[in-house]
């Protein structure tokens, strides 16, 4: 496809304002740590939330889904539990407040807070480190692999060739298209830190938006319900199921058959718990060391913090899922005749830009790729961001230069952005489709960090030496089973990771002694969870008579399941409207409005009236509260 002069001006006009924006707020961001990484914690809470949500609101995540939506329709509302997009809710609900009380920087400091200093502390906070290099790693790979198989489409070697001074092979056309496009979130990431990162975002998620609703008024001015009952089959526009999916493809597109047959939802019930299942433990876990925690950690307030979480799931799926659907109707009913010509030899990760080749024009055309370009920068820059937090608080400031000045720590921070990004693009080289990442990240690799993290907030025994051995073993799992495993689908055997990394976790606990009394007690009072903290509780409430318990378990489990509820009417509120199945709508709308409601006298009230008590409380002790064990020793 050749792009028009005005596409290529859009593209190009984003790309330099993204630039921009770097070089505008670079001042501010490298005054300190604290102003690079986390804005200083002075971002409102609704541009913290856009900002994740547009994170979110990925390249390679989206071509994703619309194949989900393609081949498993509306039934596709649920595959996504495998990240689960559902911890969103866990963290709205409690979470996010817990680990903003911590008032640290990274989730690695936050393990301080947590196990005191010790040598379990010690190995703990490292093993954390480690793990969020790797997730942040394997993400970067991943959009480096989405983004590269996204603008060969658009734009064809042939056409660029001219214009490059060196020969490159066919087969590393899209990594080149990488290297570029990653370039450019790298620099305005490493200039503006998160204040660059947040405000690039608002401008992103509002060309996002735009093209969603621009793809989805597009199909449905295009195809009529009718239309579209014609070319899918009995029951894809029904997101409910039985054991089985039941969609048979046959007398349409044959190849879907042995598509699904391949991916292992035939079962679906079970699929569907299994992914329930992992996650609530994935959930309860709090949000991996990623983006998504320092957005948290950013917040101006521990109830900011919730109500950004809470946002996420409100700025992001309505336009997201307006394009997602845009797309897939689009493809079902112009594409079928080619791709039943394809054969098994349909590549399903190319809809997405094969649909805007075919659908858009001058203008459109740029409009939209800006939206999806600026979906992976988005993401890609959030991700950047997250990795030099942790190697540059928790290892350069912790082992190499302690010293270090303010100036000093944001040029080790540009360096060691662009090493990670320079490391993750080399894997990417080596990954031959998105799928096969992204499943290994959500099912594998995650499998390993759950145990540990669901018991440092719920089990006051629980130690530096027990969250240690559980990541340990739980990411060693992540390397071997799958290839013990090597034709089954990561979920199914991530009930082994978690045992194995439960193991880990009981046996590092009961080989060594608990964490000191004066640490325990010092995280209780501040972050107030739920869960097995008898003990401490009381040795608590004894030093702090005024101290109240935190007994909201079962109203958070309640809130919790509205949660997800709400949240998945929000996600098929979009479809509904782009498939313009009117009594449908209406009743998901009636289903959001109620569990609104719902969430807002049982959620958003008692939430702002127990933080009022909690601030009053933590004001009348501060005098006499003795200093912290997690302060620098």
């Amino acid at each position: 496809m050749k792009l028009a002069f005005i596409d290529i001006l859009i593209i190009a006009l984003y790309l330099v304002t993204m630039i921009v924006i770097g070089l505008i707020v670079k001042k501010r961001a490298s005054k300190n740590l604290d102003e690079y990484f986390l804005g200083g914690k002075t971002l409102p809470y609704y541009l913290l939330g856009l900002s994740n949500a547009s994170g979110m609101f990925d390249i390679s995540g989206t071509m994703w889904l619309v194949y989900l939506a393609f081949v498993y329709g509306l039934k596709s509302l649920w595959i996504p539990w495998l990240w689960p997009v559902f911890n969103q809710v866990f963290m709205m609900v409690y979470l996010s407040i817990w680990l903003r009380r911590s008032n640290v920087r990274t989730g690695a400091e936050w393990i301080q807070t947590r196990f005191g200093y010790g040598s379990g502390a010690k190995l703990s906070h490292a093993i954390v480190v480690f793990y969020a290099v790797i997730g942040v790693v394997g993400f970067l790979s991943y959009g480096f692999i989405g983004i590269g198989k996204f603008m060969e489409v658009f734009l064809p070697w042939s056409a660029v060739s001219a214009y490059v001074p060196f020969d490159v092979p066919a087969a590393f056309v899209p990594h080149l298209y990488g290297i570029f496009f990653t370039g450019i979130a790298t620099f305005y990431v490493i200039l503006g830190g998160m204040q660059g990162i947040v405000w690039a975002d608002a401008v992103q998620f509002a060309i996002m938006t735009i093209s969603g609703v621009v793809i989805a008024a597009t199909a449905m001015s295009a195809i009529s319900p009718d239309m579209l009952a014609t070319h899918i089959p009995a029951g894809w526009d029904n997101p409910f199921f039985g054991w089985e999916l039941n969609l048979d493809w046959s007398h349409h597109i044959p190849a879907i058959t042995g598509k699904i047959a391949a991916d292992q939802y035939n079962l679906f019930a079970v699929f569907v718990m299994m992914m329930l299942f992992k996650g609530i433990f994935f959930s309860m876990a709090g949000p991996a060391p990623n983006y998504d925690m320092q957005k948290i950690l950013a917040c101006r307030t521990p109830r900011e913090a919730a109500l950004m979480s809470g946002s996420v799931s409100v700025f992001l799926m309505v336009p997201r899922y307006l394009m997602i659907m845009g797309f897939t109707l689009l493809a079902i009913v112009f594409f079928s005749d080619d791709f039943r010509q394809m054969g098994n030899g349909i590549d399903f990760e190319t809809i997405l830009p094969r649909a805007i080749n075919q659908f858009s024009h001058a203008g459109m055309t740029g409009l939209l790729l800006a939206g999806l370009l600026s979906a992976f920068i988005s993401t890609f820059a959030s991700t950047v961001n997250a990795a030099p937090a942790y190697l540059i608080n928790d290892v350069y400031l912790r082992y190499i230069n302690p010293t270090a000045s303010s100036k000093s720590q944001i040029q080790a921070s540009y360096l060691i952005s662009i090493a990670v990004v320079v490391f993750s693009t080399i894997i990417g080289f080596y990954i031959h489709d998105i799928n096969s990442i992204l499943q290994w990240i959500v099912s594998a690799l995650y499998g390993g960090y759950i145990a540990a993290n669901v018991l440092k907030w719920h089990w006051w025994r629980f130690n530096g030496y027990g969250f240690f051995w559980g990541m340990f073993t739980g990411i060693l799992a992540a390397m071997i089973v799958p290839h013990l495993f090597p034709n089954t689908l990561p979920l199914y055997y991530f009930p082994v990771m978690l045992v194995i990394s439960l193991i880990g976790c009981i046996a590092g606990t009961y080989c060594s002694k608990p964490v000191d009394e004066a640490t325990l007690i010092d995280f209780y009072l501040r972050v107030r969870p739920w869960g097995y903290w008898g003990p401490i509780a009381q040795k608590a409430q004894a030093r702090y008579p005024g101290l109240t318990r935190n007994t909201n378990f079962r109203r958070d489990v309640f809130n919790i399941a509205v949660g997800i509820v709400w949240q998945c009417c929000l996600t098929l509120l979009p479809m509904y409207i782009v498939l313009q199945y009117n009594l449908s709508l209406l009743s998901t709308l009636l289903v959001l409005g109620i569990t609104t409601l719902i969430l807002k006298k049982s959620w958003y009230d008692k939430m702002n009236r127990e933080e009022e008590a909690y601030n009053k409380f933590m004001e009348t002790i501060a005098v006499d509260r003795v200093t912290p064990v997690t302060a620098a020793p």
